[in-house]
């Protein structure tokens, strides 16, 4: 599969036929890819889980632990990446976040990202406890959109070196967009209605799909996805989302990992500033930012193929290097 010549007619026409890629389609990636559940440990809810690795007779180069964005899942179009990913050696792992997919909890709603991130955590845990090895295998973070955020907080969590070789952060959502964050004085309202009305999905906002995908073709195949959520965001969620990015806006110096943030300047949904931002203020020496002029929301899908051909040609260099013996 080259990177150059990439063509998403094969992955669109698989999933345009059925609600899951079937075994064949994986194979003929040369990916092998199995799903179960997680139960978290405490009051946490069963979790869906993938797995995305390379043949048996391939070591993988590394682990990446995905994290998918808000109102999105690990088993429509996100996939397209960790199969792309394991087709070139690396073992990728994910699972749908509370709430969302097939993971158990009241869809999109997300009043506690900090349990979010405990929960990550712990699966990403289990799944490194599985591949212990000398020298051990290095493990990298990957996130999208609001994923991005999370891979930040979970490195917050622990800043050691020992904890994570790495994060991939696409369009991070480090702060949301003044283009579709809900305008003064609605915030203050709705903060007031939230301590009441948490799971309430009233909170006007633009279509995500229009603001993110700009290949029409694209957007019908992500629109047609069977676990995306149609409703408006509720209102726990959005205060939320609203608390943690603004906080997380404020501790990007404290960022010490290497990283690879990469974003659109035409992103309308996550701030291209705030990833100029995250480069300039993280204490990180080996930190590295991508902003590909034109370009929207969802790099990875929705752009053209010569686009995402050209983002996934600059994340797969940057694991590689940082994979190498040198």
């Amino acid at each position: 599969m080259e990177v150059d010549n990439y063509s998403s007619e094969e992955f669109l026409r698989a999933l345009s036929k059925s609600k899951e890629l079937d075994e064949s389609y994986y194979l003929s990636q040369g990916v092998r890819s199995s799903q179960s559940y997680y139960a978290p440990p405490g009051p946490g809810l069963p979790l869906f889980t993938r797995s995305w690795v390379p043949p048996p007779d391939v070591a993988p180069k590394a682990l990446v632990f995905m994290v998918h964005g808000y109102g999105n899942d690990i088993s429509w179009t996100f996939q397209a990446t960790p199969i792309f990913l394991a087709s070139r050696g690396f073992a990728c792992f994910a699972l749908d976040l509370p709430g969302h997919g097939r993971s158990h909890g009241l869809r999109a709603f997300v009043p506690d990202l900090a349990a979010v991130v405990r929960d990550c955590v712990s699966f990403f845990t289990s799944v490194r406890a599985q591949y212990q090895s000398q020298p051990p295998i290095k493990s990298f973070l990957f996130g999208e959109s609001m994923g991005g955020a999370i891979c930040l907080l979970i490195h917050l969590l622990d800043k050691s070196s020992a904890a994570w070789d790495g994060a991939v952060l696409v369009a991070p959502m480090c702060k949301i967009s003044d283009g579709i964050r809900p305008p003064w004085p609605l915030p203050q309202l709705l903060t007031l209605a939230a301590r009441f009305l948490p799971t309430l999905p009233v909170v006007p906002t633009a279509d995500l799909l229009d603001k993110s995908v700009r290949v029409p073709e694209k957007r019908a195949v992500a629109a047609a996805n069977p676990a995306r959520y149609r409703g408006k965001p509720r209102l726990g969620t959005v205060m939320e989302l609203l608390r943690v990015t603004d906080d997380l806006a404020a501790r990007l110096g404290e960022v010490a990992l290497p990283f690879l943030v990469l974003h659109g300047s035409a992103d309308a949904v996550t701030d291209p500033e705030v990833s100029r931002e995250l480069h300039r203020a993280a204490r990180s020496e080996d930190k590295t930012i991508r902003i590909y002029p034109g370009m929207m929301h969802s790099l990875l899908f929705g752009e053209t193929d010569e686009n995402v051909a050209t983002v996934r040609r600059d994340i797969l260099a940057w694991l590689e290097e940082r994979c190498s013996d040198k």
